[in-house]
């Protein structure tokens, strides 16, 4: 599966819980049932996986990217009215502290589905074949 299928698989878990749900719940919500959904479609993935983040190769704290599928694909959720650039900032953010080369952000808030996928420049995506 390349990262375009995997991302795409994402997105359309998504997909059903905002067409199920609407928007108007809080991010929590929308995690636990992207969950289920992301089980179902049989993609493995850890919630909250914390990150240790490094500032000049010394240990400055912890972030938690709210989705690593596949040990590929970092997620980040949100439940906003619209996504701004900081959301934007935060989820490329997490894509290079993680070292990972793709991300999405996900915004269930908003009365449409909003994703952007996001990349860590270090990766060569011309052949994105999963790991």
């Amino acid at each position: 599966m390349t990262l375009d299928e995997l991302t795409y698989k994402i997105n359309g878990c998504a997909m059903k819980v905002h067409n199920t749900l609407g928007n108007g719940f809080q991010e929590v919500i929308y995690q636990r049932c992207l969950a289920i959904e992301m089980e179902r479609a049989g993609l493995s993935f850890g919630r909250e996986i914390e990150q240790v983040i490094y500032y000049d190769g010394i240990q400055v704290g912890t972030r938690r990217a709210d989705f690593v599928v596949e040990n590929q694909v970092i997620v980040e959720l949100k439940a906003v009215i619209n996504l701004e650039d900081v959301h934007l900032a935060q989820a490329k953010n997490y894509v290079v502290a993680y070292d990972f080369p793709i991300g999405l952000l996900i915004n269930f808030g908003a009365t449409s589905l909003q994703f952007k996928k996001v990349f860590n420049p270090k990766y060569n995506l011309a052949n994105p074949k999963i790991k």
